[in-house]
């Protein structure tokens, strides 16, 4: 990749979105940053903490701007494809944090604006940047799992007292975390879906979106994989600690991340031992290597929290470590996939498949597990 200082990114959204500045100031291919957010108080704490004088409190400006070449968006759920589909349209590349959209019609509407704009589109999921989903990747690549035969994913969330636009949200319309490093790892997109509601939701969390459950299990069949793959998500009334884990069952070996913060439990199939049944696997806790390698010697500092400004005292904060190690990861897959001139490794038709997942799942629940096809998403 060029060294070269050519892009000028917008960022917007200093609330999570404050923990990329860091990392887009410190790459070697970022020229300028802006950043945006419409709390003026959010907006002059992140300007002043990294020393970033281009500040907005309007996405117009952005869009109007001919001097922006690419936009980082995030912003609340419900504004993601309206704004994406602007920034597309306005002749700049996108980015934006996950889910893309919360209806298949907007998922269109992105992948369209996409095609037509010729710009690079990529949603930021964390989950398949992590330094554990590195470590199973790196695994399968090698042959480690051999043919995987089931696949489970979850995500578990308390949700209380989140902004307003999150109560009640259906859970399976946020699973992207659970949902992408399956269809990652099997290198495929879900092809069809039954899902059960499950539990019972207060009366004023189901106003907003119509939503009666707090969670919600879903069995997937995938598009040419043998493997089924099982998802569960939970927003609300769920008493368990916070998780995003994923489990990939081989026919060699399993790798189970599923009880956070304990590291991955990783089992390994034996020896058939005559008058013995089974196969006697071995178990053992493996702990996922941190992957600076693949980064870029400027960024690398940020897949661990770590001293920001180390040249200036009067700088020099702690930053970086984002889940699991990835926000690095994120931010240089982006900015590569535009210096190269290249799709990005979680385009718009990947991000519309891994989305589409759960909206279809949640249509499926609404509708007592009716099966529900996926959209295909492709030319």
């Amino acid at each position: 990749m060029a060294s070269r200082k050519s892009l000028h990114v917008a960022l917007v959204g200093m609330g999570f979105g404050g923990s990329f500045a860091g990392i887009y100031l410190k790459h070697p291919a970022i020229r300028a940053l802006t950043i945006v957010d419409t709390d003026e108080k959010a907006l002059i704490a992140t300007g002043d903490l990294f020393q970033i004088p281009r500040r907005t409190t309007r996405l117009d400006d952005v869009i109007q701007s001919s001097d922006i070449d690419a936009v980082h968006l995030v912003t609340p759920i419900p504004l993601h494809a309206e704004q994406t589909v602007r920034v597309l349209e306005s002749g700049k590349h996108c980015a934006c944090t996950v889910p893309a959209a919360t209806s298949i019609a907007d998922l269109k509407r992105i992948v369209a604006a996409q095609r037509k704009s010729g710009k690079c589109y990529m949603m930021m999921e964390t989950s398949v940047y992590t330094r554990y989903f590195l470590y199973a990747k790196t695994l399968q690549a090698e042959g480690g799992c051999g043919n995987i035969q089931m696949l489970r994913g979850a995500h578990y969330q308390d949700m209380e007292n989140w902004p307003p636009y999150w109560m009640g949200l259906p859970p399976m319309w946020y699973a992207t975390h659970a949902i992408s490093p399956l269809l990652a790892i099997a290198g495929t997109r879900a092809e069809r879906v039954h899902c059960f509601g499950s539990g019972v939701m207060r009366d004023e969390l189901k106003s907003q979106y119509n939503n009666p459950f707090p969670a919600e299990t879903a069995i997937y069949r995938l598009d040419g994989h043998p493997a089924a793959m099982e998802v569960t998500r939970t927003l609300f009334h769920t008493v368990r600690q916070y998780t995003e884990g994923f489990c990939i069952y081989g026919e060699k070996k399993t790798l189970e991340w599923m009880m956070e913060p304990e590291e991955p439990l990783l089992q390994t199939i034996g020896d058939l031992v005559p008058g013995r049944r089974g196969t006697g696997n071995t178990m053992e806790r493996v702990t996922p290597p941190d992957r600076p390698d693949l980064l870029p010697e400027s960024i690398q500092r940020f897949t661990v929290g770590g001293t920001f400004d180390d040249t200036n005292p009067q700088l020099a904060f702690k930053t970086g470590g984002g889940h699991h190690g990835s926000h690095p990861h994120l931010v240089h897959e982006f900015v590569s996939s535009i210096v190269e001139n290249r799709k990005p490794a979680i385009d718009a038709v990947t991000a519309a498949d891994w989305t589409a997942a759960g909206i279809c799942a949640h249509e499926s629940a609404l509708n007592e597990g009716k099966e529900v096809l996926i959209p295909d998403f492709r030319p």
